[in-house]
């Protein structure tokens, strides 16, 4: 069960680099959603914290059970967020429920595994 927790939490970790990098970066993409979702483009450097901070969450839990299930919380927390401010607008949410979703595995195969 352990190695089926280290892959999703992995997987997990790598969507949320790559997001928080492009974040951090300003990518004219996520600058594009981030004024869809009307989040303000000068803050939009802490949600890449965040997403970074998940990142290493995710991963210092394979090694010590309660950080990946604070990191895994943490990260469902962000991505309901996320969906709310979606829906506020009225914009596709299917994307952080897909992440929702898998956060929710890493929470529950790294809390069977603890």
């Amino acid at each position: 069960m352990f190695i089926a927790t280290a892959i999703v939490s992995a997987l997990l970790a790598v969507a949320l680099f790559a997001s928080g990098f492009s974040k951090l970066r300003k990518d004219p993409k996520q600058l594009q959603l981030m004024e869809a979702v009307g989040f303000p483009k000068d803050k939009m450097w802490l949600l890449g914290v965040a997403e970074i901070a998940g990142t290493i969450g995710l991963i210092a839990g394979l090694f010590w059970w309660p950080i990946g299930i604070a990191a895994a919380i943490g990260v469902m927390l962000y991505f309901i967020g996320a969906i709310i401010s979606h829906i506020r607008v009225k914009a596709g949410f299917s994307t952080p429920l897909m992440v929702l979703l898998v956060a929710v595995a890493a929470l529950v195969l790294r809390a069977t595994t603890a």
